[in-house]
């Protein structure tokens, strides 16, 4: 089979390598699509994963082979699969926080998502594989990891109908947000960003108001637009420091802040004292949890998150290091990437 492999942000090698063995209760597929994911991008350009890496997470494929005592899968079945398995028992999982189980990072598809071939361990098929619909697509299947993700976040932040949304960021992610806010009948959804095409796709996920931060003052437009009093709910989904201090600007008395986008070690100053005064709540969120992911894939089937309309552009798998570079140009007009064989 082939995969790509990683080696440095300048050689991502399509090489040749072994179809992987199954064992009992595993399963191998055959990658039929992959999303390029913003974390695989900037492991890619940071160097922040060991050479010989096989990267890539957002897995749909067809069933090759299932081993022995597999009852769910068959071979030609249509699935998607996630890449990380929480215990279910530690003590983080006994309260539902699974991302924080130290079994989850452990775990992982083999060799990734960005290779013609995957081994599907015994864990990834009981928890984290499903079967994909007739009429959801393979790069619907695709989409089913990241959108989860999203949820997992919106979980955190109990967005009433009504509410008023900020999203910091209106990337891939940022536009999956947008549509989920509206399908949780936020009243007013605001999105910033720098990258006029990336805010002009906002505005067709159903964003009301698109403002390029580098233009204009975002805090005097979202004081403007919610008469003075702020945003119920800030989404951080680009990782910039800086964007914690614009959020807690922007965020109305009791309002929350969520942190999507993972920020970089330096520190960032902030107003300590709206913790107390105005009981803001600034929370994180990591990955996805395996019961989310229904959930995703309903919203995808049933076009709550339009898969066709955020997917801009595929490569083969034989162009990964194209695509990553190509996606990671500000002045490219790219939303969503995907990957096919």
């Amino acid at each position: 089979m082939q995969s790509a492999v990683f080696y440095h942000k300048n050689s991502i090698q399509y090489e040749k390598r072994s179809i992987p063995e199954i064992g009992a209760g595993e399963v191998l597929i055959k990658m039929e699509a992959c999303g390029l994911c913003g974390t695989d991008i900037h492991k890619v350009i940071d160097e922040t994963v060991p050479p010989t890496s096989v990267l890539g997470h957002e897995v749909s494929g067809t069933v090759v082979k299932a081993g022995e005592g597999v009852k769910e899968y068959k071979e030609g079945d249509r699935v998607y699969v996630a890449h990380h398995v929480p215990c279910f028992t530690c003590h983080y999982c006994q309260r539902k926080m699974y991302t924080l189980c130290k079994q989850f990072k452990e775990t992982n598809l083999d060799p990734g998502g960005f290779s013609e071939y995957i081994r599907v361990p015994e864990l990834h098929v009981k928890h984290t594989m499903g079967k994909l619909p007739d009429d959801v697509t393979f790069e619907q299947g695709a989409l089913v990891e990241p959108v989860a993700c999203c949820l997992h976040g919106f979980e955190s932040i109990n967005i009433q109908p009504g509410d008023s949304v900020l999203i910091l960021g209106a990337g891939q992610i940022g536009c999956i947000q947008i549509q989920i806010a509206r399908h949780l009948l936020a009243k007013q959804v605001i999105v910033s960003d720098i990258n006029p095409y990336r805010l002009a796709q906002s505005l067709q996920f159903g964003a009301d108001h698109a403002v390029n931060s580098q233009k204009e003052n975002l805090l005097e437009t979202v004081l403007q637009l919610t008469k003075g009093q702020g945003v119920d709910h800030v989404i951080i989904s680009a990782g910039i420091n800086s964007l914690l201090s614009q959020a807690m600007e922007c965020v109305r008395r009791g309002g929350t802040i969520l942190v999507f986008a993972p920020f970089k070690a330096a520190s960032t100053s902030i107003p300590a004292e709206r913790f107390f005064n105005d009981e803001i709540k600034v929370i994180g969120s990591y990955s996805s949890n395996p019961y989310n992911y229904e959930t995703a894939l309903q919203m995808l089937q049933q076009g709550v998150v339009n898969a066709e309309k955020m997917i801009t552009h595929r490569f083969p798998l034989s162009q990964l290091s194209e695509a990553i570079h190509y996606a990671h140009d500000p002045t490219k007009d790219v939303l969503k990437v995907m990957i096919t064989p």
